[in-house]
C-alpha cells in the first residue's frame, strides 16, 4: 500500500481584502486539489481555512507518490518509418529516441488508417514533494486577483505582502518556496492576543493549536457561524433582534480572527431619521449589525464584532459609539435639510439632470411616466389622478441631499418626503415601489398607484432606449433592459393585471413623439416576448410548452401565463402526445398547400364515417369552447379538446386527405384547418410533439 499523509499549506500575509477572502481561499485550495486529482494522487478530501492574515488548506490522507503508469505513445506511420529496404528513417529514429527506446523496441498497431509505430513504456510515478511546487505556483497564478501589488525591493507580486509559509506533510517540512518565502512549520497567532510563532508538530493539529494558543479561528465557516450566534444573542440582550445581512456577515467574518460580539447604542433622537439611512451607514460604513424591535423598527442599538477580548469592554463600546455618532448626525442633517422643500420643489431641478442625451432630461421622463401611469392605473382599476401625480414626482428625490449622500435612499427618501408633506398614501407608496422588483425574487409593488408608476417607468426606459437604436446585444445591456422587462412581466402576471403589453408599448412610444424611431415598437414587443422563456424555465416548465404558447403570440402577459400553465398540465395527459403529433401532421399538410387553404366545411361533401364523426365532434365543441376561451379557462378548453383524440386518430388511420376529387380534398383540408384553429385558440400544441 502506498504511503499516505496529511498535507498542510498555509500562506501568511498582511490583512487580506475582506470581500475577496472566501473566493481567494477556495480558489487557492481547489486549484491545487484539481491538479492533484489530475496527477491521480488519491486523498480523502480537503479542508479549507481562511482568516484575515492567512490562506490555508489541508488535504487529508494524501497519496505521497504517483503510481507507475503504463502509457502508449503513437509515432509515425510505418510507411514513413522505414524506407523500401526496411531501414529505419530519421522519423522512426527520432521518435524512438524521444521515448528513450531503440527502433527495435517499438511496436506497431493496425488502424483503419493504416499501420503506425507505437512506444509502450512505463512512466515512473513522481513524489508529491516534486510535483507540489508547480501545483502551488499555478494556483497562485490563477487566483482571481484584479490587481497585484509589490512590496519592499523584490519583484514578487500578490494581493498583499506575504510574511510566512507553512508546508507540512504530516510532521515533515517540505523543501519548497512560494512567493519568495521558504516553507517552515512556524505559523503565527493573533496580532494582539498572541503575537508569537507557533511551531506545528503535525499537519493535523493546525486549527486546534491556532485556536488554543494563537487566538485564531482559522475555519471561515465555523467563525461565521459563531459570529452569527453571538450577534443574535447580543440582539436579544439589547431587547430586540439583530438584523443580519448575509453579505455583511461574510465580510465581518473576513475581518476578524477572534470574534467577540458587543452592543453599542446611539441617541434616540436619531430614530426620527429614516431607518434605511441609519441602517445603511451602520452596515456599509461601520460594519455594524442593526437591532430591530418586534415590528421591524430600528432600535437605538447596534451589534458590532470586535477582534479582541478587551480588558476594558466599556472603552471599546464607547469608542465605536463615538465613531458612528457623526455619521448618524450627517444623516439627520441631510434629512432635516431635505424636508424644508416639497417634492414638487425638489422636482424643479430635474430639468437640469440628463436622463439620456438623446432622450432629454429626467423632468421629461417624469412627464411621460405621469401620462403612461395614468393610462395604466385607469386600466387596472386604480386612481388615474393619483398615478399621474406620483409619476410626475417619482424622481424628485434624486435632487435631495440624502440621496446624494446615500444612493440606497433613492425612492425611499421620496416616500418619507411625501409622507412628511401629507401627500396621499398611495402617492407616497409609489415613490418607494417604482423601483420594484430590483432583482430576481424581489418584492413587487402592492399599491395600484405603485404598480402603475413602476410599469410606466420601466416601459418608458425600455421603449426609449430601443427607439434610439441602443437595444441589448450579446451580454451587453448597459441600461439593464432585460431585468426591467422581467420586472414588467412579473408585476403584470403576479399581480393579475389585465394589461395588453403591445398596447402599453405603443402608448409609451407615442408619448416620446418624434424623439424616437416609431418603428421600434415591433422590436420592443419581440424583445418582451423573448423574456418569457427565462421566467418559465426558472419555474421548471419545458421549453416546448413555452414555444407552443409563443407561437400564438398572446399580447396580455397574464393570458400568456394562464396558457402556459394550462398547456404544461395538458402535456401530462395521455391524449397529449397523440394530439400533438396529429397537430404537427395537420400543420405540415396545410403548409404544403399552394394558395389559400379552404376554411368552410361543406357537410354534404363528407363521405366517410370517420370524417363525419370528427366534423360532428368539432362542431359540438366549438360552441362550448367559445365562453371558456373568452374567460381564459384554458385548462377547461384543453380538457374538452382532449376528447378529440379518438376521432382524430380514426380520421388519419382511415381517411385519405389528398383525395383525387378536388372538392372532397378541399373539404378535408378545410376540416383540418378548423381542427388546427380549435387548438390554436390556446397554443400551437404541434410544438409538443
Amino acid at each position: 500500500m502506498m504511503q499516505r499523509a496529511d498535507l498542510l499549506i498555509e500562506l501568511g500575509t498582511e490583512e487580506l481584502p475582506p470581500k475577496a477572502l472566501q473566493a481567494l481561499s477556495e480558489a487557492f485550495a481547489n486549484e491545487v486539489v484539481k491538479q492533484i486529482d489530475e496527477a491521480q494522487l488519491a486523498h480523502d478530501g480537503v479542508v479549507i481555512f481562511a482568516a484575515p492574515r492567512r490562506l490555508a488548506f489541508r488535504i487529508n490522507n494524501l497519496q505521497c507518490v504517483q503510481a507507475d503508469r503504463d502509457i502508449e505513445r503513437k509515432g509515425p506511420a510505418v510507411k514513413a518509418a522505414f524506407n523500401d529496404d526496411g531501414v529505419p528513417t530519421k522519423a522512426a529514429q527520432g521518435f524512438a529516441q524521444s521515448c528513450g527506446l531503440t527502433v527495435d523496441q517499438l511496436d506497431t498497431i493496425e488502424t483503419d488508417k493504416g499501420a503506425w509505430l507505437v512506444a509502450r513504456i512505463q512512466e515512473q510515478g513522481k513524489p508529491l514533494a516534486e510535483l507540489l511546487p508547480g501545483f502551488l505556483d499555478q494556483s497562485i497564478a490563477r487566483l482571481p486577483i484584479p490587481k497585484r501589488m509589490r512590496w519592499g525591493r523584490g519583484k514578487v507580486q500578490f494581493v498583499r505582502p506575504v510574511q510566512w509559509l507553512v508546508a507540512l506533510l504530516d510532521d515533515q517540512i517540505l523543501d519548497i518556496e512560494l512567493l519568495s518565502k521558504k516553507a517552515d512549520r512556524l505559523t503565527r497567532g493573533h496580532r494582539f492576543h498572541a503575537p508569537i510563532e507557533i511551531s506545528l508538530s503535525h499537519a493535523n493539529e493546525y486549527e486546534t493549536r491556532l485556536e488554543h494558543e494563537g487566538y485564531v479561528l482559522a475555519d471561515f465557516t465555523k467563525r461565521c457561524a459563531l459570529i452569527e450566534k453571538q450577534a443574535l444573542a447580543a440582539g436579544i440582550q439589547a431587547g430586540g433582534s439583530t438584523a443580519i445581512d448575509p453579505d455583511l456577515l461574510n465580510e465581518v467574518t473576513a475581518l476578524v480572527e477572534w470574534p467577540v460580539a458587543l452592543i453599542g447604542h446611539f441617541e434616540e433622537d436619531f430614530l426620527r431619521v429614516p431607518q434605511e439611512a441609519l441602517i445603511t451607514t451602520m452596515e456599509e460604513n461601520q460594519k455594524y449589525f442593526p437591532v430591530l424591535d418586534g415590528d421591524g423598527k430600528l432600535k437605538n442599538a447596534f451589534v458590532f464584532i470586535s477582534n479582541i477580548e478587551s480588558k476594558d469592554v466599556n472603552a471599546v463600546i464607547s469608542g465605536n459609539e463615538k465613531v458612528v455618532r457623526p455619521r448618524l448626525a450627517d444623516a439627520a442633517f441631510f434629512y432635516d435639510l431635505d424636508r424644508k422643500k416639497t417634492l414638487a420643489e425638489h422636482a424643479q431641478a430635474l430639468d437640469k439632470v440628463i436622463f439620456q442625451q438623446q432622450l432629454g432630461t429626467v423632468a421629461d421622463k417624469c412627464a411621460r411616466v405621469a401620462q403612461l401611469a395614468k393610462i395604466i392605473a385607469t386600466s387596472i382599476g386604480g386612481d388615474g389622478a393619483l398615478a399621474e401625480q406620483a409619476g410626475s414626482l417619482c424622481k424628485a428625490d434624486l435632487t435631495a441631499d440624502m440621496v446624494y449622500e446615500f444612493d440606497t435612499m433613492q425612492g425611499v427618501m421620496g416616500y418619507y418626503l411625501a409622507k412628511h408633506e401629507g401627500l396621499h398614501d398611495e402617492v407616497a407608496a409609489a415613490m418607494r415601489e417604482q423601483y420594484l422588483p430590483r432583482f430576481a425574487g424581489d418584492s413587487l409593488p402592492q399599491s395600484k398607484t405603485g404598480m402603475a408608476v413602476a410599469l410606466a417607468d420601466k416601459l418608458d426606459t425600455l421603449v426609449g432606449i430601443f427607439g434610439i437604436g441602443q437595444k441589448p446585444s450579446g451580454d451587453k445591456d448597459p441600461y439593464a433592459l432585460r431585468r426591467a422587462t422581467l420586472g414588467i412581466l412579473r408585476i403584470i402576471i403576479e399581480q393579475q393585471l389585465p394589461l395588453d403589453i403591445d398596447s402599453l408599448i405603443a402608448d409609451a412610444a407615442r408619448l416620446y413623439g418624434e424623439a424616437i424611431d416609431a418603428g421600434c415598437v415591433n422590436d420592443v414587443a419581440e424583445f418582451v416576448r423573448g423574456r418569457y422563456r427565462a421566467i418559465y424555465q426558472e419555474q421548471g416548465i419545458d421549453t416546448q410548452v413555452i414555444l407552443a404558447v409563443q407561437a400564438v403570440a398572446p399580447s396580455r402577459p397574464l393570458d400568456f401565463d394562464r396558457r402556459v400553465k394550462a398547456v404544461a398540465a395538458f402535456r401530462q395527459r395521455d391524449e397529449a402526445q397523440a394530439l400533438a403529433a396529429a397537430n404537427k401532421r395537420v400543420a405540415n399538410i396545410l403548409a404544403k398547400q399552394s394558395g389559400e387553404t379552404p376554411n368552410t366545411v361543406t357537410a354534404s361533401l363528407l363521405q366517410q364515417d370517420e370524417e363525419k364523426t370528427l366534423y360532428n365532434a368539432m362542431d359540438s365543441l366549438s360552441a362550448a369552447l367559445t365562453p371558456l376561451v373568452e374567460g381564459g379557462d384554458y385548462d377547461a378548453v384543453l380538457a374538452q379538446l382532449a376528447a378529440l383524440r379518438a376521432p382524430v386518430d380514426a380520421f388519419f388511420d382511415n381517411v385519405m386527405v389528398m383525395a383525387e376529387d378536388t372538392a372532397v380534398r378541399d373539404n378535408r383540408l378545410a376540416l383540418l384547418s378548423q381542427l388546427r384553429r380549435l387548438f390554436l385558440q390556446v397554443a400551437d400544441i404541434s410544438e409538443l410533439g
